[in-house]
């Protein structure tokens, strides 16, 4: 989990853009990140296995 400095400091805008961070905004995380959704890959997971995001479910074959 990211401390909240790091969450409050990612969300000032930045002084040159490249310095931007994409964060997860349920948890604070910066990697594994997934832009369509806006949540790092964890998040993702446990949102999706509880049928919150609509239109995705897991897959099955």
């Amino acid at each position: 989990m990211a401390r909240q400095s790091v969450i409050a400091r990612a969300q000032k805008k930045a002084k040159f853009s490249t310095r931007e961070k994409n964060r997860c905004f349920k948890c604070g995380r910066g990697k594994a990140y997934m832009r369509d959704f806006g949540l790092c890959r964890i998040c993702f997971r446990e949102l999706a296995n509880e049928g919150k995001i609509p239109g995705v479910r897991k897959s099955s074959w």
